[in-house]
């Protein structure tokens, strides 16, 4: 049997962006369903690359999901304050491995971790495209110093 990982902390990443949870988000178990932390890790890298100016959708580049996958800690509910934690840990000529945190209230160790890569296409062709340099530029500020990148 592997060992599973610990949970990362608040060090382990680059950028935050704090989204409020919501009444809808909680299940018949009273915590946060699991499919809700995938619809926050989309939240915060498309709105944190939104906001950076480095994703329009309308531009003509967009990223598909071709991998993705979350390890849980801990639970989360409404109306806990999660903070999502961003950090690239690859870069390729058309892709990012995204890996995002997401942490409750104050905690220092994640409650969970996803991942997910991009690939970035032409939004017509739906070919694989090189990354815009305002995208290539972004992602690699939050590689810098978690990757060596």
């Amino acid at each position: 049997m592997t060992r599973r990982a610990p949970p990362l902390h608040r060090s382990d990443y680059r950028v935050f962006v704090p989204i409020t949870t919501r009444w809808a988000d909680n299940d018949i178990y009273g915590h946060m369903n699991n499919v809700v932390h995938y619809a926050l890790f989309d939240t915060a890298v498309n709105g944190w690359l939104i906001g950076q100016g480095a994703l329009d959708m309308r531009a003509g580049q967009i990223g598909l999901v071709v991998e993705t996958g979350c390890r849980y800690h801990g639970e989360m509910a409404f109306p806990d304050l999660v903070t999502a934690g961003l950090r690239v840990t690859h870069v390729g000529t058309s892709s990012v491995r995204y890996e995002v945190g997401l942490f409750r209230n104050d905690d220092d160790q994640t409650s969970a971790e996803g991942f997910f890569v991009h690939v970035y296409v032409d939004a017509v062709t739906r070919r694989a495209a090189p990354l815009a340099p305002a995208l290539r530029s972004v992602v690699t500020v939050l590689s810098a110093d978690l990757t060596g990148g």
